[in-house]
């Protein structure tokens, strides 16, 4: 297909196209005409349905004002009260994206603010979402793609000749390999091959676990990584995404296909791995510099949103309601032959932050579903009973004079305590401060530039300038010694990590173990082998390194509790209720990401239940 040909006969020579070019899945239109695409909407949605293709608008770079000028022009055309907070010029894409406190003064009504910025630069506008508060690796991660815009588009022409290279075998079979992930929580990732392409689908590590840190791709893959089309990332947890800077340091080049937020969350996760590893001493398995590879070649995606991704592959993803852009990976094999549905965590239900996982797709012969918590006494009270839980047992702490201690993974349970504690707090008028350390600040503050991806309600909030998780009894742990805060006493601390494998909560847990006066409250999942799990089991001596360097019992007096109703996994009864209600339902069901007893049994169980198959994979196994 002549694609410029075509782009000409649909919207004729008035608009000015004068070159098209290949952008991984999508098209770029440049055009020395950009008013037209912004004044005939309807001419980007004709050109789309017939190429099939996403399609970009692009303006051509010779009509464009100089960044310097354009910069000052921009300034002077928007309403201060927008907010701009930062401006990138993508010379080569003709695009300047705006970051700001308020993208919809920048856009104007009916695009009026735009179509000015066109008219008086000729540069068309990215506007992006500005966070509450400043977060130093959004800003590095949206300046990066101006820094190294060269390396981008070259890449991106790379993607699209591997997507559009044809079918060569159009009758063909669908494999999955399991390479991490099943009979386990951790390491997840799964291999989906047909005769035209491979994918993989998450790519994580298991943290604090050395012995077996990597999925099997090192001995399956090694060496043939140029062979996988593309990588898929369900959400930005660790067990998830951890292994991806890795993929990158062994040799693979090719795109990573997950939703903004989880990009940006994932990044700041990936760097702080980094940064755990060396304040331990230890070498870590990748570098800042894999981490950078793994953001330039991104290509993200919204919910909903179709995208080619290899020549017979089609991906969608789909709300799965566990964290912030986390989703359920769709993919559409072939013209109709065959649906895999990928569930990576899932929650059905809603919580403070999210809404439910998505039940409604266009097909799904094969399922592939976590059961963390698919035992059969896996059955979570509701979020309400916990909360009261969290509150009869801060209010126990504080009368004794005591700290509690809630660790949390900073990117999911963090912000979902943060808001039921600013509920807490707004409605009975509690004035202990609750210390946040880690990067709980940073990635609240990455939460807030996407309140697309929340609660209806929540995004109301964060757009009238009230989010939740700027409130004034939130402080961030910055030039305080930890072992000051934890001895302050009448405070709650939230610090990662939230099944004590390492981080700001074991120091401060230390501090904290030996008085009574104290609590600890587990909200999350507490990974086989990690500290909360052996604390969970009734361990109450545990070793630790003294100031000398030698191992000494901590002696556990402090009160330990566990509160499951702010898990974002479901339960079992929510994991069957998500399955009956899938529409339509699974012709096949494959059980991962669970410790093994409860695999089976909750494969078993889903088997009579529903009445389709189900079965388990071990690691290296391959079903067809």
């Amino acid at each position: 297909m002549d694609v410029l040909k075509v782009i000409e006969e649909i919207v004729g020579s008035e608009a000015g196209v004068t070159k098209t070019d290949f952008e991984g899945p999508e098209i770029g239109v440049y055009t020395v005409n950009p008013l037209y695409f912004l004044e005939n909407e309807d001419a980007v949605r004709r050109i789309a349905v017939t190429i099939k293709k996403r399609v970009n608008v692009r303006s051509d770079p010779k009509i464009l004002t100089p960044p310097e000028k354009a910069r000052d022009i921009i300034l002077e055309v928007v309403p201060v009260d927008a907010g701009i907070t930062n401006m990138w010029f993508l010379e080569n894409l003709g695009t300047v994206r705006i970051e700001a406190k308020k993208p919809g003064l920048v856009i104007g009504k009916e695009g009026s603010t735009l179509k000015e910025i066109v008219r008086k630069t000729g540069w068309m506008v990215d506007v992006v979402r500005a966070p509450a508060t400043e977060s130093s690796v959004l800003k590095g991660i949206r300046g990066l793609e101006a820094r190294h815009l060269k390396e981008r588009l070259e890449f991106l022409r790379r993607t699209s000749g591997r997507i559009f290279r044809g079918v060569r075998f159009p009758e063909t079979w669908v494999r999955l390999h399991a390479l991490g992930g099943f009979m386990e929580v951790g390491r997840s990732m799964l291999l989906l091959e047909t005769k035209n392409s491979k994918i993989l689908i998450d790519a994580g590590v298991n943290v604090g676990n050395e012995k077996e840190f990597a999925p099997l791709l090192e001995d399956e893959l090694d060496g043939r990584l140029d062979e996988i089309d593309a990588v898929v990332i369900s959400h930005a947890h660790l067990d998830h995404i951890g292994f991806v800077p890795v993929l990158f340091k062994m040799g693979y080049d090719g795109p990573v296909y997950c939703t903004p937020p989880t990009r940006d969350l994932g990044a700041l996760l990936l760097l702080d791995f980094i940064d755990v590893f060396l304040k331990e001493g230890k070498e870590p398995p990748f570098t800042e510099r894999d981490v950078k590879k793994f953001v330039l070649n991104c290509i993200t995606r919204n919910y909903g949103e179709v995208t080619d991704i290899t020549p017979d592959m089609r991906l969608t993803f789909h709300n799965a309601g566990h964290i912030l852009g986390s989703a359920t990976v769709h993919i559409h094999i072939g013209n109709g032959l065959y649906n895999v549905l990928y569930s990576g965590d899932v929650k059905y239900a809603s919580t403070r932050m999210l809404p439910p996982a998505n039940v409604k797709y266009p097909r799904v012969e094969t399922l592939v579903i976590e059961s963390t918590y698919g035992g059969r006494e896996d059955l979570q009270p509701p979020r309400e009973k916990s909360e009261e839980e969290l509150k009869k047992i801060i209010l126990e702490t504080m009368e004794k004079g005591g700290t509690v201690l809630i660790p949390v993974f900073a990117v999911g349970r963090a912000q979902e305590i943060l808001l039921t504690l600013e509920d807490m707090y707004r409605k009975e008028g509690y004035e202990w401060p609750v210390y946040v350390d880690g990067m709980i600040k940073e990635a609240s503050a990455i939460h807030t530039a996407y309140p697309e991806f929340m609660r209806k309600d929540l995004q109301r909030r964060i757009l009238s300038n009230d989010s939740p998780f700027e409130a004034d009894f939130i402080v961030e742990v910055k030039n305080r010694s930890r072992k000051d805060i934890a001895e302050e006493g009448e405070c709650i601390i939230l610090a990662p990590s939230g099944s004590l494998t390492g981080g700001p909560a074991v120091e401060y847990f230390k501090y904290l173990a030996e008085d009574e006066r104290n609590a600890l409250v587990l909200v999350g999942y507490q990974f086989e082998g990690s500290l909360g799990r052996k604390l969970q089991r009734g361990v109450r001596e545990i070793p630790v390194k003294a100031e000398n360097g030698k191992l000494k019992a901590l002696e556990v007096r402090m009160r330990v509790e566990t509160l499951h109703g702010f898990s974002g996994h479901s339960d079992r009864k929510q994991l069957e209720s998500f399955i009956a209600r899938l529409s339509p339902r699974p012709k096949r069901i494959v059980v991962d990401h669970g410790d093994p007893k409860k695999v089976k049994e909750f494969a078993r169980d889903v088997a009579r239940g529903v009445r389709v198959g189900a079965r388990t994979l071990r690691n290296d196994d391959v079903v067809g």
